[in-house]
Formats: C-alpha cells, sequence, structure tokens
C-alpha cells in the first residue's frame, strides 16, 4: 500500500479558512470576521475537511501543518 501525498489543491478561499481554524475562533466568530455567514463557512469548512481527507479540526491543522499549506 502507498501513501499518497500530493498536497492538495485548495482555493484561496480555503487557505484562509484553514488559516482561521489553527486560531481557537469559532464557525461564528471567523464568519463576523470574513463578512460571510455561519453557513458559508461551515460549507468550506466541510470542503477543506474532503480535500484534506480528514474529519476534524484538528486533524485539518495536523495535515494543514504537514503540508505547510495554512496562511
Amino acid at each position: 500500500m502507498t501513501l499518497d501525498h500530493r498536497v492538495p489543491s485548495l482555493t484561496r478561499r480555503e487557505r484562509v479558512i484553514l488559516a482561521n481554524l489553527t486560531e481557537d475562533a469559532t464557525l461564528e466568530q471567523i464568519a463576523r470576521r470574513l463578512y460571510v455567514t455561519r453557513n458559508t463557512v461551515k460549507t468550506q469548512v466541510r470542503s477543506v475537511y474532503r480535500k484534506l481527507g480528514v474529519s476534524s479540526r484538528a486533524e485539518a491543522i495536523a495535515k494543514a501543518n504537514e503540508y505547510q499549506i495554512a496562511d
């Protein structure tokens, strides 16, 4: 079995969302900071998780560090 080590292709906005996830901010706080709704942030977070192959904030942060992709 081989591991896939390609860096996931995240959009600019997904990178912004990922960077905000590294802070200890709620989705509501991130939404206010980015002038969007909480549901928009939630959708973008799900997209980031899917692209990174993770299911939690902690895993997303670990992957971001591994791939060095957080802004």
